[in-house]
């Protein structure tokens, strides 16, 4: 099937080459000259693991092309995915004006029947919008459908997200665009949820804003962990357990960033506000979100004795992910700042984000390994889960550094190991280390056929 991309951004491009791969004929559009440029040399201009053996597989290929013209993309496709970001404006309303450029392109671009469909994440009734400015502008006699297919791709695996994906849903008021759609997406072996579009829409934001909500819930349990003795691990295993609920984004922290749930969330509520309904549940979550960047400010500051001024900190990760250069709203951003105005020295070091974190912070202390970011530190700060942190050499870190304070935002290590290898170790949501090799505890067992089912499901 021939299909067009109108936006090379993140979306636009992993869409493009996924679909590609796939065995469509693809073709990518972006008014950014230099992005295209690169994309037709097979280089990616943001990093995402996987990504670009198959951007360039798929040029060789011939299946995937990239070009700086709307409108060409549109001549002769079957399908048109519209991937044009929409940024936040100052009242959480997302920025119409890229997708108003990309429909009058399509609009005076169509010829023939064409499934347009909203790839982007859009708000509630976008698609019905959407349909009534192409409906005037296009060209008497030419038909047209509108669909919408969200995504769900997670920044460093969204090759995975989108090849074996949990779900697609199709949402689509005709029975040739949905046929279509499901043409597209049926080799992917996943439940395909048929809807109309304006419930696909909804999905998308409402699927966010619940994992976001689960962060801050967990974060705001951690908070009431750290008053009265409990470990948000335990808590977290034990919550997760239940089937009804399940771990994923149980992790306490410092929060999430990135642009999509901030994002998610601003449209939810500017949404009813709308409509006057009270969706003050989702106000809490960013607020209870930007406080854990504040909670992690306080403990560095009691950590050192209440004054940061000349202090030296080693930041491990930048990046508001692991496997990701990106970033927007990341964490590190509010820290970092916070850090500088209270005269705080910072030394960072990122896998992959102090490109570009450089152009954000120029004037931050770039190391090349962790190690060197901790040396001469008066602590270490931890941001991002990279994997390379779980599994750091401790008997080396301590022969490369004084530095025996550790502040992890991401809660990576267990208390009593740390506090044996000698490190004074400050988490988020959990009881002060103690040992982890205490004596054995006294009194045995009065059966030996005790059953099994009263053993420990794991250890936490």
């Amino acid at each position: 099937m021939k299909i067009g991309v109108i936006g090379a951004g993140y979306v636009g491009t992993v869409t493009g080459t996924c679909l590609a791969e796939l065995g469509h004929e693809v073709t990518c559009s972006d008014m950014d000259k230099k992005r295209i440029d690169k994309l037709n040399r097979g280089e990616l201009p943001f990093f995402e693991a996987q990504l670009e053996p198959l951007l360039r597989t798929n040029l060789e290929d011939g299946r995937l092309h990239f070009v700086s013209d709307n409108k060409a993309v549109v001549k002769d496709a079957e399908i048109v995915f519209i991937c044009v970001g929409t940024p936040p404006l100052p009242n959480g309303k997302p920025d119409m004006k890229p997708l108003e450029d990309a429909i009058h392109d399509i609009s005076h671009a169509l010829t023939g029947y064409t499934l347009i469909v909203e790839k982007s994440t859009l708000p509630i009734r976008t698609g019905e919008w959407l349909e009534q400015k192409l409906r005037e502008d296009i060209k008497p006699g030419i038909e047209f459908d509108v669909a919408a297919v969200p995504q769900f791709l997670r920044e460093g695996y969204a090759v995975q997200d989108f090849m074996k994906p949990d779900r697609v849903v199709i949402g689509a008021s005709s029975q040739k665009a949905i046929d279509m759609l499901v043409q597209v997406y049926q080799p992917l072996n996943a439940p395909l949820l048929i809807t109309d579009i304006n419930s696909a829409e909804l999905i998308k934001h409402a699927s966010n804003a619940y994992l976001a909500m689960k962060i801050s819930f967990i974060n705001s349990i951690a908070q009431i962990c750290e008053k009265t003795g409990a470990d948000i691990i335990k808590v977290a295993k034990g919550i997760g357990l239940d089937r009804r609920i399940n771990a994923e984004y149980l992790n306490a922290g410092v929060g999430y960033g990135g642009i999509f749930f901030p994002k998610d969330i601003a449209s939810l509520v500017a949404i009813a506000d709308q409509y006057s309904l009270n969706l003050d549940i989702l106000k809490s979550v960013e607020t209870i979100n930007r406080y854990q960047r504040l909670l992690f400010i306080e403990k560095i500051e009691q950590a050192l004795g209440g004054n940061l001024e000349g202090k030296t900190l080693g930041l491990w990760g930048l990046a508001y992910r692991p496997n990701t250069d990106d970033m927007r709203d990341a964490p590190s951003q509010t820290i970092i700042r916070s850090l500088q105005n209270r005269g705080a020295k910072i030394k960072a070091f990122d896998p992959l984000a102090m490109e570009v974190t450089r152009n954000i912070f120029p004037h931050l202390e770039y190391c090349e390994n962790a190690y060197e970011a901790a040396k001469d530190a008066d602590a270490i700060l931890i941001l991002t889960e990279w994997s390379e942190f779980e599994h750091i050499n401790f008997k080396h870190l301590k022969e490369s550094t004084k530095c025996r304070l550790i502040i992890d935002g991401r809660n990576l290590y267990k208390p009593g190991r740390m506090m044996d290898l000698g490190f004074t170790y400050i988490s988020m949501g959990r009881v002060p280390a103690v040992p982890t090799t205490t004596a054995k505890a006294s009194g045995k067992s009065s059966s030996k056929g005790s059953s099994a089912s009263n053993k420990p499901l794991e250890k936490v």
